[in-house]
């Protein structure tokens, strides 16, 4: 399993986290991988074979071949066919928001195709050179030359929500909304709507999973695996809290997480992130 990041081009790293790549061979005994929420949302384009989206139980969608991956607050599962070839782009959480005009909202917890989303045209040409680029250098040059002509003319991110997530990835989560908006409760519902609009759920979502997303890295690379420790320094109230916080985010609980062959991808984006 091959797993890359790259950096965006200055004018891109107010809004993209970072590009990535990830390349497994085919394997005879496939399992599902457990995808959790990590607050961003993506932009991938499927290089290699087919890729399943179980939807519940047994049953499942076929993965665009070009999407965006919006805000999710569950895990979900998703099944190789074959070989395993993806090229993304992985914007904070705020990012995406300055490239299109519908709410954000309406992509969260689904795949949608990115020609539902841009120009027809445009989107199936850049669908088309970026799976035919012989390089990731190529496709980088490709797909940063679509956002920022996408960019043009677009109005920026509202300041209040940005400032709140630059607050929220600062205190890795902790800060409380009150505390950031100073206890003015008459810019919380504000707030909240321009939120949910802009990044695809609440404040207080985002803090959560932000949260979760610093226990996680303490307990993927090993620094402790004392849970009460964990939960102190990811600054949850106590250990319940943490526990409590991460089933909801992963569909099950911290010890059984580093066993679980299921969570094998999951844990190399939150190892490497």
């Amino acid at each position: 399993m091959n797993y890359q990041t790259f950096l965006p081009h200055p004018d891109l790293q107010s809004i993209v986290k970072c590009y990535w790549t990830l390349e497994v061979p085919a394997q005879a005994d496939v399992q599902r991988q457990r995808i959790i929420p990590d607050g961003c949302i993506e932009m991938a384009f499927i290089l290699g074979d087919d890729i399943k989206r179980y939807t519940s139980g047994n049953e499942f969608i076929l993965q665009p071949m070009a999407m965006v991956l919006g805000q999710t607050l569950e895990p979900f599962y998703i099944e190789p066919m074959g070989y395993v070839n993806t090229f993304a782009v992985r914007f904070y959480p705020y990012g995406f928001a300055n490239l299109v005009t519908m709410p954000i909202k309406n992509l969260a917890n689904t795949e949608t195709p990115i020609t539902s989303l841009f120009n027809e045209k445009a989107a199936k040409d850049l669908e088309e050179e970026v799976i035919g680029a012989a390089t990731t250098e190529k496709r980088i040059a490709i797909i940063e030359r679509f956002l920022l002509h996408q960019l043009k003319d677009k109005d920026t991110i509202d300041s209040i929500v940005q400032s709140t997530i630059d607050m929220l990835l600062a205190t890795r989560g902790s800060a409380s909304i009150n505390t950031i908006l100073k206890n003015d409760p008459s810019k919380r519902r504000q707030l909240e709507r321009k939120f949910v609009n802009q990044i695809g759920i609440s404040p207080k979502q985002l803090g959560k999973v932000i949260r979760l997303q610093t226990a996680l890295k303490i307990l993927l690379n090993r620094q402790t695996e004392k849970l009460t420790a964990i939960a102190y320094e990811s600054e949850y109230y106590d250990q319940s809290h943490f526990i409590k916080d991460f089933k909801e985010f992963t569909g099950t609980n911290p010890k059984d997480f580093l066993g679980d062959d299921q969570m094998l991808l999951s844990s190399i984006f939150y190892t490497k992130d």
